[in-house]
């Protein structure tokens, strides 16, 4: 985890766009989701482990495409064939992580630090997301997940919640700015809170 996170200096807080004559809890919520840590495993092609018998923070690997299993601290998303993201809240993970999936086996990636994640939420937040992205939106449910772009940025969605929908949106570091700048544009319409 990081001191200065991805979107220190670029976040704003408080409420923007068409917010007249709305409830303050109708409009979307746009927040950077802090201290967490992000794994990269890669299961090597002649690894003969099988995956049944591995389990990270008493979560098993999804084996589906598009898939995210979770706890209170910790989703597992699969991010392509043989290969997961871990998310977590939890800072010793990688411990916990190194525990269970051995060296001649995995590959191990700590990638916290160079990704910026976004949460937004609320009725309108499939909206805003079909407004950049090609992905089929209203077909995903709560622990979906699944690799697009949005305004021509890669980015990583992560449905988190419903009732209202949530999304952890993960980008690279280095286009935090620029994907924040696209997504909290695409919020305007329905005004959105900076929380």
């Amino acid at each position: 985890m990081t001191a200065i996170t991805p979107l220190e200096f670029i976040h704003k807080k408080g409420i923007f766009g068409d917010h007249h004559k709305k409830n303050q809890s109708d409009l979307l919520q746009v927040s950077e989701v802090k201290n967490l840590m992000i794994l990269q495993i890669v299961k090597y092609k002649k690894s003969k482990i099988q995956l049944n018998n591995i389990k990270i923070d008493s979560l098993e690997f999804p084996l589906e495409s598009s898939k995210v299993i979770s706890n209170k601290e910790t989703r597992i998303l699969w991010a392509a064939p043989r290969t997961w993201l871990i998310i977590s809240s939890k800072e010793n993970i990688v411990n916990i992580v190194k525990e269970n999936c051995s060296n001649e086996n995995f590959a191990i990636t700590d990638i916290s630090h160079s990704r910026a994640v976004i949460q937004i939420k609320g009725m309108q937040a499939r909206e805003v997301l079909k407004k950049g992205c090609p992905l089929n939106i209203d077909k995903f449910d709560i622990n979906n997940c699944g690799g697009t772009i949005f305004h021509g940025i890669s980015i990583v969605v992560d449905f988190i919640a419903n009732k209202p929908d949530t999304f952890n949106l993960i980008t690279l570091r280095s286009f935090g700015e620029s994907f924040y700048h696209h997504l909290t544009d695409a919020s305007l319409e329905f005004g959105y809170v900076g929380i």
